[in-house]
């Protein structure tokens, strides 16, 4: 379980450029929830992002993941529990190696820190994994080689083989083409269900916001506005999202990417 109380975040502070980034944000993740992240540019939902991954510093709050304390944890502690999945799918591999080894760093590091060796029967079990992405054959390749989608689809996989406690999906199919984005999200849905995780997506797809997960908030300026669960979220429509926005906000929802993405 993921809990968030009382965070602040402050750019620059005391300065002419002095930016409240988040403010003063409460919430809480449970364990099997699946919570879209939607809101317009500068709203607020990368910073949330870092502060859970470690990123920046809180200027103020508290952050606890499996009831303990992580506030002031560094990133490369908390990465052994939350795993991350950013926008540009060559951030969460390594091109010039193969896609065995690429996959055998994210067994391992799902081990925590038992040394894993590459035999026969890891390669069947890795073979049998990237069937579902058209991989299967490919283990020594270098992962350079794969498309974008490819690559993100294999990110997806290798955060999945590190059992995290948290899944951050950053944008995840944001720069993909939209056949290949809905093939990630597709993968997505399967590997999350499948191994019966916690996420959290930040997306500007209000339809994929609605359509994947269980639960859906809305930031706006640096605060959660509303936050929609189970039964009330399969209702909605990206028209009432608007709506909703707009009578909390008193103002237009600016997001064009959010608006034109409702198919």
């Amino acid at each position: 379980m993921l809990e968030i109380k009382n965070v602040t975040k402050v750019f620059f502070p005391g300065t002419i450029n002095e930016k409240v980034a988040l403010e003063d944000i409460n919430l809480t993740v449970n364990d099997g929830d699946v919570v879209s992240v939607i809101g317009s540019n500068g709203s607020g939902k990368s910073t949330l992002f870092n502060m859970i991954a470690g990123t920046f510093p809180v200027t103020s709050g508290k952050i606890t993941l499996n009831n303990k304390d992580i506030t002031h944890a560094p990133e490369y502690k908390r990465a052994f529990h939350i795993g991350r999945i950013f926008q540009d799918p060559t951030k969460g591999t390594s091109a010039n190696m193969s896609i065995q080894d690429n996959m055998i760093l994210a067994y391992a590091k799902g081990m925590k820190g038992l040394k894993i060796s590459l035999n026969s029967q890891k390669k069947e079990l890795f073979k049998e994994l990237l069937a579902p992405i058209g991989l299967s054959e490919r283990l020594e390749d270098n992962v350079g080689l794969l498309s974008g989608g490819q690559r993100q689809a294999l990110t997806l996989l290798m955060s999945i083989l590190s059992h995290p406690s948290l899944m951050l999906l950053d944008e995840h199919t944001a720069a993909l083409d939209p056949v290949n984005a809905e093939i990630v999200m597709d993968l997505t849905k399967h590997y999350i269900e499948k191994e019966k995780l916690t996420a959290m997506m930040v997306t500007h797809n209000m339809q994929f916001a609605i359509d994947y997960g269980n639960r859906l908030i809305m930031m706006d300026e640096g605060h959660i506005i509303f936050d929609i669960k189970e039964e009330e979220k399969k209702k909605l429509t990206v028209q009432t999202l608007v709506e909703m926005f707009r009578d909390i906000r008193k103002k237009e929802y600016t997001s064009d990417e959010g608006l034109l993405t409702t198919d």
